[in-house]
């Protein structure tokens, strides 16, 4: 295995149909969900930190909310999401832990240690409430979050298969990185990541790829080694695949 220990960046959108309409659909957290089975059953390490887009996002104008407590919410939106997560995981045999930023009944307070601790049994660690602090994205409670717990690559699941000059969706002469510097990241101000979150990567140099959830066993294939997605790391060239 390339990796042992690794934090996954899950959109809150992913977990979103389209179709169906539903906040979180059964079907996409059943995708998402298996591949973090599929993941953990080779001795994995794995702390997913999980958005709320699918339920808060962009809402603050529409509901007359200041950022704080639109904030406030999407915070909410993610501890949802997380115990939608771990009791699927649960239920499929997997030993989730659940921890939060903010203090909730349903889920434990986050702690370095006992996240670590549960890491080391064998637990798959699910993290809501980004950092329990407004105006700070779950992106950036991803990064610190994995070095916090000693992660050795931080994975964030899009819907593109990397990281573009611009939004593919939008500007068709859009070109697809394979790899970057985080200072390349940075100046380019390229949208993938907040810019807290590249400089967190980069001073910590812990790397960061960006990859299709859609792809089939994405996460268990770099995992193993295989160059999927985009790359950011400190080095001008890939050096974090085999």
């Amino acid at each position: 295995m390339q990796y042992k220990r690794v934090l996954l960046k899950l959109s809150g959108e992913l977990l979103k149909s389209n179709k169906s309409k539903k906040n979180i659909d059964h079907a996409q957290l059943q995708h998402y969900a298996e591949e973090i089975i599929k993941a953990h059953k080779l001795g994995i390490g794995i702390t997913i930190v999980i958005g709320g887009g699918n339920i808060h996002r962009g809402n603050k104008d529409v509901l007359q909310l200041n950022r704080t407590e639109s904030d406030h919410i999407g915070m909410l939106a993610t501890i949802m999401n997380g115990i939608a997560l771990r009791s699927y995981l649960e239920n499929n045999g997997v030993p989730t832990m659940h921890m939060s930023s903010i203090a909730c009944a349903m889920c434990d307070v986050y702690k370095q240690q006992e996240a670590i601790k549960a890491l080391e049994h064998g637990h798959v660690v699910v993290l809501t409430g980004g950092l329990g602090l407004p105006y700070f994205t779950t992106d950036t409670a991803a990064s610190l979050r994995a070095i916090e717990l000693g992660a050795e690559v931080m994975l964030k699941m899009t819907n593109v298969d990397g990281i573009y000059s611009a939004d593919p969706n939008i500007d068709p002469y859009a070109v697809k990185f394979d790899h970057l510097t985080f200072q390349d990241a940075i100046d380019k101000k390229l949208a993938v990541l907040d810019r807290m979150a590249f400089v967190l990567c980069q001073t910590y140099k812990l790397p960061l790829i960006v990859f299709d959830a859609a792809i089939p066993n994405a996460l268990l294939r770099i995992i193993k080694g295989e160059h999927i997605g985009t790359i950011v790391s400190d080095h001008k060239e890939p050096n974090i695949y085999p």
